[in-house]
């Protein structure tokens, strides 16, 4: 070869060199992964079962997203995470949620993730507990850090006070059954998904129990949906991202509910805390698949919302909120989401 012609040679290698890499910087640049953050409610559990399997199964990443799921906690306060930045989604419950906007922190409904209640209220029979009424004078475990609040507007509804000894008597119930096993309270708290299992594991069985549906007795609320900040969805790029995300969550919910052992062997391996059973995640995906309507593709349900509202305006002398809320929800991210189902 002509010594002469190597700096040639070398020259349109280099300039081969360099537009193969713009090309593939270009082709990178065009499947960039834009970030999107979600904070649970609670701990990795079939509870959120839409989310963990769409990140393992791909879903997420398919469509470009690079998804980093929060697990939460007893100390968790999901709104004030929001709020600090901490993420760009929140699952929450909407009188929780609600009262936190009425506070201030602008945090508005973009997905409903349960469009049925899962929220019980679980009596030992022989507490003479049979109906609602049968509550005055009784010992009931309360969850509070924002659960409370359906409890009190049922206690409104029926007329009952709440702490007084004509009324109904309160434990602060912990996040265990402890209390009805060991007869403390008459009745307690529990999710149609969790807790009252643990109560059947426990040692009691259904016919010892009088389980009063949230949402058989007219006061069920929204529970497990899904919230940004208000002024961030001014922006089409970052509705659009979680439009995305939306649409692969939905698609983890399906694929869960179809295929519950592949899904809780995920949810197991999620669990950090290894304290998780394949047989009580299991019965919870059960459970929690029957409060997710797969059709409304996250949508919410404004006659949903506007009995929650209701609800929640109804506490008398103490409402969960004082008025009704405006622009506490929004269906841009959802249809933003169809396009991609």
């Amino acid at each position: 070869m002509n010594t002469l012609a190597l700096p040639a040679l070398a020259s349109r290698l280099t300039r081969s060199a360099l537009a193969a890499g713009v090309l593939a910087a270009c082709q990178l640049a065009a499947h960039a992964t834009e970030p999107v953050t979600v904070q649970l409610r609670w701990v990795a559990q079939a509870q959120f079962a839409g989310y963990y399997v769409a990140q393992a199964k791909g879903y997420y990443r398919a469509l470009d997203l690079d998804v980093t799921i929060k697990p939460g906690g007893p100390d968790t306060s999901v709104a004030q995470v929001l709020a600090g930045g901490g993420a760009d989604l929140i699952v929450d419950w909407m009188p929780t949620a609600l009262a936190a906007r009425e506070r201030g922190v602008p945090l508005v409904n973009v997905a409903q993730s349960f469009a049925r209640s899962g929220m019980q209220m679980t009596c030992r029979a022989d507490s003479g507990v049979r109906s609602p009424a049968d509550l005055k004078g009784k010992t009931v475990g309360v969850w509070y850090s924002g659960s409370e609040y359906p409890f009190l507007a049922w206690m409104a509804k029926l007329g009952l006070e709440v702490g007084a000894d004509d009324g109904v008597k309160v434990l602060k119930q912990g996040y265990n059954v402890d209390p009805l096993l060991q007869k403390q309270a008459d009745c307690i708290s529990t999710m149609s998904y969790n807790e009252y299992w643990q109560v059947i594991d426990g040692g009691l069985t259904p016919e010892q129990l009088v389980v009063f549906s949230y949402a058989d007795q007219g006061v069920s609320t929204l529970e497990d949906g899904l919230y940004a900040m208000e002024a961030k969805l001014q922006d089409p790029a970052y509705v659009e991202r979680l439009g995305k995300f939306v649409a692969a969550t939905n698609k983890g919910w399906k694929y869960a509910i179809e295929n519950p052992d592949e899904a809780v062997d995920i949810i197991l391996d999620a669990d950090a805390s290894g304290a998780q059973t394949a047989e009580h995640q299991r019965r919870m995906l059960v459970e929690v698949g029957k409060l997710i309507d797969l059709s409304t593709g996250g949508a919410l349900a404004e006659a949903d919302y506007q009995r929650t509202v209701d609800i929640l305006l109804s506490g008398g002398s103490t409402p969960v909120i004082t008025k009704a809320p405006e622009g506490a929800w929004t269906s841009v991210v959802t249809d933003a989401a169809q396009k991609y189902q």
